[in-house]
Parts: C-alpha cells; sequence; structure tokens
C-alpha cells in the first residue's frame, strides 16, 4: 500500500476538521476527484461523529486512530477505537419508504456508509472496534 496518513484524534468534534483537512490533502496529493474526496469526508465524518456521540459511556479522553492509504486503484481506511463494541454492518436498513416524520430516527449514516464504500468489514480485536472500508477508485 502507498502511503497514506495515519491520525490518532482525540473523541472531540472538532477533531473533524483535523480529519477533513487530512483526507484533502491525501486526495490532491494523489489526484483523486473532488467528488471522491467529498464521498471519503462524508463517509469518515458520518463514522466518526458516531463514534464520539454513542461509542462512550463517559466523558474521559479516548483516542479514535484513522489510517488512509491507496493500493492500486483501491483506497482502504482503517478506522479503531476503544468505545463500546458496535458492529454497525449488523444494523438494519433503515426506512426510506414512510414519510419522514413516520421514520424511526436513526440508520441512515449507517445506510450512507454501506452505498457509498465498496467493502466495508468489522472486528472487534482486543476490546477495540475496526472497521475497515474500502472504496475502489478505477
Amino acid at each position: 500500500m502507498e502511503p497514506g496518513f495515519s491520525l490518532r484524534l482525540d473523541n472531540r468534534l472538532l477533531e473533524l476538521d483535523r480529519l477533513a483537512d487530512a483526507v484533502e490533502a491525501f486526495g490532491e496529493a494523489h489526484g483523486l476527484p473532488a467528488k471522491l474526496r467529498f464521498q471519503v469526508r462524508l463517509v469518515l465524518d458520518e463514522l466518526i461523529t458516531n463514534i464520539i456521540n454513542y461509542g462512550y459511556g463517559d466523558d474521559g479522553d479516548h483516542v479514535i486512530s484513522v489510517a488512509m492509504g491507496q493500493e492500486g486503484g483501491r483506497l482502504r481506511f482503517v478506522i479503531e477505537d476503544d468505545a463500546r463494541a458496535f458492529d454497525p454492518l449488523t444494523a438494519g436498513a433503515p426506512d426510506l419508504v414512510s414519510e419522514p416524520e413516520q421514520r424511526q430516527v436513526g440508520g441512515l449514516g449507517i445506510h450512507l456508509v454501506r452505498t457509498i464504500m465498496d467493502r466495508v468489514a468489522y472486528e472487534r480485536v482486543n476490546g477495540a472496534n475496526r472497521l475497515i472500508l474500502e472504496k475502489d477508485i478505477d
């Protein structure tokens, strides 16, 4: 895999700006189209926001690791955190048919991730969540 970036983010929403800057810099350096950079930022923003808002049962400091690299025509991301165990792939599909005011809240972010990314895998390793995402760019 070609060099990418690896960030250690605090579990604070302000860190999303730093992540977005890293994705943009990586994308520009590797000649990724603006639409693809936007999609990647959107997916990572959704996932990290969910980890920060829902993953921890305390107000303590936690670290979320995000790594991104490119291998040929594929982008690969790995997100690791010490939040409560949660496999987003087990979440049911959201209701996209009912009127918005009749729908249950939640699930759209995971649906978005599944729609944009080509492959998503989850594992729980040594008390940490690890989410592996891949996006084909060819």
